[in-house]
């Protein structure tokens, strides 16, 4: 049902200024038209309409975390001792709001969230066990990994191509 909701709101022009997009979201408008083959009127258009409906979530730079000092990353299992909705909720309200928490999933089943956590060093991630885990009484266990090397980080999304 969800393809068929992306194939209705989405033509092979629009997948063309998705593709340039998710490569360069920095390109101009005028220079987005003219990969794509519209005038930039039509192109500005359809980018608002694919911005409007979310498909377009936002347009970032993507930093290197090493070169600015944030080189250790955590993958963290965490599991609660209570999983009712508001407990859940109010443990992934704190989750996010940490500013070192790259990305916050619930998961099903095993562990109740898989954090994503990008970081200076040791020290700072124990700073954060002591503030999001340690301090939480509902917080049963945590297992951290770190990683010693990313073999791949890829931020594209591959999309629906018309036969």
């Amino acid at each position: 049902m969800a393809e068929e909701l992306f194939a209705a709101a989405v033509d092979s022009v629009d997948l063309k200024i998705l593709d340039a997009l998710q490569s360069d979201a920095s390109l101009t408008n005028h220079d987005l038209a003219g990969r794509v083959h519209v005038s930039p009127a039509t192109c500005l258009r359809r980018v608002k309409r694919l911005v409007d409906a979310g498909i377009v979530e936002r347009r970032v730079a993507i930093l290197s975390p090493e070169r600015l000092g944030h080189g250790l990353t955590a993958i963290v299992e965490v599991t609660l001792d209570r999983q009712s909705a508001e407990a859940l909720a109010a443990f992934e309200a704190r989750a996010v709001a940490e500013q070192t928490v790259r990305q916050c999933h619930r998961v099903s089943p095993g562990p109740d969230f898989i954090l994503i956590i990008q970081l200076a060093d040791m020290a700072a991630y124990h700073a954060l066990v002591q503030r999001l885990f340690t301090a939480d009484a509902n917080v049963r266990n945590v297992k951290s990994f770190f990683s010693v090397h990313r073999a791949k980080f890829e931020t594209r999304i591959a999309l629906p191509w018309p036969a």
